[in-house]
């Protein structure tokens, strides 16, 4: 049986970002405490934890101090220190959720594939690069183009480069700057994400959402996703099979591509034609923690991804992610060509809009395509489709401004 007590558990979280502040919004009504470590002083999270460290993500006695005033630790960036975080956890005897291990394995985009690969998760073909022949045999293998993807520290879109030609092979991979891979290109019809929780005993999956990028950057994501039934709950088995190879309690957000058809096969694993059922999923990226397109479940269901990552790395039961109603999100992202102080203009349109509902970070400097917010918008009505919705987020998505 669960025991909430006054004052409550705390929970230490690496990163002060928008999830480290959309954490500490979920966790105070339930009783606990958030103390956040970040290297940006008043960090978007500040305002709404208990307190916060300020340190570099893999400073190690800033994260052994959070361990020593938290019952549990967490990280909402994946540039926290998974080596630092096992070992200080191991010491202090505070229980790192996800685990360090699931940390290191997401690390590394070619580590990622591999063991998912090995679990027969279905991904795209890939391979390591080690040189621009590496590049050019994939363009043989794949077709053109191919994607080259750096091994670490992309997010984003950037650490991602389209190789259209082997002519192109050497300059995308001085531009990746590092260790990379290579993908197949995977012509698409969607991206689609599952937000999946890993809690004690128990998984739970959001409804499936569609996802709209331009630039590699997300724009909106949409729920329910305008896929078929069939492909939804490949999506599930597939976020499920995910969840088997992560260590770890808390929120993962599992990114996918819906395709056409199957690659190269004509059957899927339900036994059923492409063309009966709507085309492969396949894995995209995983992100061991609260996802940009996730945000939706806010106002969307019943338990927000924010509130279940507290709930599941705490140990405690999940809440319902039953969808209240169809909802859309779009991001608000820096409309500058230079950084300059945050001021969002014209905001009336979104206050103003029936089911509409504006989340502000709380960070001091617009750059461009930086994340500043998003609005979400839940119908209201029975009569109102997502397509409705996304047509009105779009009008409430031109309205504003970081331009003054």
């Amino acid at each position: 049986m669960t025991t909430l007590r006054t004052p409550g558990p705390t929970l230490g979280v690496v990163g002060g970002g928008q999830l480290g502040r959309m954490l500490a919004e979920a966790a105070g009504p339930l009783g606990v405490e958030v103390v956040v470590l970040d290297p940006t002083p008043d960090c978007p999270a500040a305002p709404l934890a208990r307190d916060q460290i300020v340190a570099d993500f893999d400073d190690e006695a800033g994260i052994r101090e959070l361990a020593e005033r938290a019952d549990v630790l967490t990280f909402e960036i994946e540039l926290a220190d998974q080596d630092v975080m096992a070992r200080i956890g191991e010491e202090t005897g505070t229980p790192v959720h996800p685990k360090p291990s699931t940390l290191e394995t997401i690390h590394d985009k070619l580590v990622q594939k591999r063991e998912l690969a090995e679990a027969g998760v279905p991904v795209p073909p890939f391979r390591e690069v080690e040189d621009a022949d590496d590049i050019r045999e994939a363009i043989d293998d794949y077709g053109a183009p191919v994607m080259l993807k750096a091994r670490t520290g992309g997010y984003d879109g950037r650490g991602n480069v389209p190789v259209e030609s082997k002519a192109d092979a050497e300059d995308a991979l001085e531009s990746v700057a590092g260790p990379a891979m290579v993908e197949s290109f995977v012509d698409f019809e969607r991206e689609v994400s599952v937000i999946a929780v890993k809690g004690e005993d128990e998984v739970a999956t959001f409804p499936l959402g569609e996802n709209v990028h331009e630039d590699e950057i997300l724009r909106k994501t949409i729920v329910p996703a305008r896929s078929s039934e069939p492909v939804a709950e490949r999506a599930y088995d597939v976020a499920r099979d995910v969840l088997e190879v992560m260590d770890g309690r808390g929120v993962y957000g599992i990114e996918l591509f819906e395709t056409s058809e199957a690659r190269g096969a004509s059957e899927t694993s339900s036994g059923k034609s492409p063309r009966e059922s709507g085309g492969e999923i396949l894995l995209n990226e995983i992100a061991p923690r609260p996802h940009n397109s996730g945000h939706w479940t806010i106002e969307g269901t019943q338990t927000s991804q924010f509130e279940q990552h507290v709930r599941a790395v705490l140990g405690w039961p999940l809440g319902s992610t039953a969808l209240r109603s169809p909802t859309v999100m779009t991001n608000l992202l820096g409309d500058v060509e230079a950084e300059r102080p945050a001021q969002l203009e014209d905001i009336d349109e979104i206050l103003e809009t029936p089911g509409a509902a504006l989340h502000w970070y709380g960070k001091r400097q617009a750059r461009p395509l930086r994340k500043m917010g998003h609005v979400t918008l839940s119908a209201h009505d029975e009569e109102t489709s997502v397509d409705d919705l996304l047509e009105t987020a779009r009008a409430l998505e031109a309205a504003v401004t970081f331009r003054s």
